[in-house]
């Protein structure tokens, strides 16, 4: 009598089962590929010179080349704390933050870069909050955030001019200096005079932006907490306007945006 032989077949559920799994973990995988872990930037973007593009951006921006020097321990570090300075406030929200959307951003030197001081305040308000008393805590957080980043910053920019300067010095001292080494000195002193430039422009941006945002809170949703937040933008406005370092304009005349 011959054996009988029953087929093996998967259930319907398991098999269901076993797609939604496949489809989690490739789910999982993209995700990883796309963004850090807990939100973090990506590993293939996070580098020592991950900001050097900075001198890159300002310098092309005006037509002029970018040096090739190595950069110096503080030149690394300015553009590390120009960076945050330089992107918009409250641009990022948590929920992006995920994939890593880390980008480079035109200098305002860029003829088509136009400033919108609203934008700001717009996000800010337009954003679902549970109470009006969120939006004022965001927008003194992110006043608070930038005069905390204000002294570290102008720290190191004061070093590094104050070296740029003892190195334009020693240009003529050099012996057999040869051309391409004056261009590329001249190209770094360049690029890092245009960035302390360009976060003194973007401060005065989001002061703008700032007052432009508390004045419809106040309209909106008027608070007597409305007077702290006026008198953190007016500590922030007053170091700005006494930055610790001044440079000359490296085309003749700065961007300036008052607030």
């Amino acid at each position: 009598m011959p054996g009988t032989f029953f087929s093996i077949r998967a259930r319907p559920q398991a098999r269901r089962s076993g797609l939604v799994l496949t489809l989690l973990l490739t789910g999982v995988a993209i995700a990883g590929c796309s963004g850090g872990d807990f939100g973090r930037s990506r590993q293939d973007v996070r580098n020592d010179d991950m900001h050097r593009w900075l001198g890159g951006e300002a310098t092309g921006s005006i037509g002029l080349r970018a040096s090739q020097f190595q950069l110096t321990d503080n030149e690394r570090m300015l553009r590390d704390l120009a960076f945050p300075l330089i992107e918009p406030p409250h641009s990022r929200p948590a929920w992006k933050s995920v994939f890593g959307d880390y980008k480079p951003l035109p200098s305002p030197w860029r003829q088509a870069v136009i400033f919108d001081r609203t934008a700001y305040g717009r996000l800010l308000i337009d954003e679902p909050h549970r109470s009006h008393m969120s939006r004022y805590a965001q927008l003194m957080e992110d006043v608070r955030d930038d005069i905390t980043r204000f002294e570290p910053f102008f720290a190191t920019a004061v070093r590094v001019i104050d070296l740029d300067t003892k190195r334009n010095a020693s240009l003529k001292q050099v012996s057999e200096l040869a051309p391409r080494e004056r261009d590329d000195a001249v190209a770094r002193m360049q690029e890092n005079t245009l960035i302390v430039q360009w976060v003194q422009q973007c401060l005065e941006q989001r002061i703008s932006s700032y007052r432009w945002a508390l004045e419809r809170l106040v309209i909106q949703a008027p608070d007597n907490i409305a007077a702290d937040a006026d008198r953190l933008i007016g500590e922030l406005a007053a170091q700005t306007a006494n930055p610790p370092v001044m440079t000359q304009p490296v085309i003749g005349r700065a961007v300036v945006v008052k607030g």
